[in-house]
């Protein structure tokens, strides 16, 4: 099971971001944990200094914006296809 982390503090990107993430993992049919991480340290953990921001099992692929539905598709692909590696 994957796991999805969405950074921020609740503002509507971030909303928006977990939404979007959401979608495009259900369409990819991939099994997913979603957790939204609030806590200012906790973004430092992944140098991320710029919300909102995506963590995909561990991995930081999107920060500062709510990429378009297709990007984050590719996003995801690309991540689960080097995983399976």
């Amino acid at each position: 099971m994957h796991k999805i982390q969405i950074l921020g503090t609740g503002c509507t990107k971030c909303v928006s971001l977990s939404k979007a993430a959401t979608a495009a993992a259900d369409e990819l049919g991939a099994p997913y944990e979603l957790e939204k991480v609030t806590d200012f340290l906790k973004f430092a953990d992944f140098g991320v200094m710029v919300t909102p921001a995506l963590v995909f099992d561990g991995e930081v692929l999107v920060a500062g914006k709510v990429p378009k539905h297709e990007e984050l598709l590719e996003l995801l692909r690309a991540k689960e296809a080097k995983d399976e590696l």
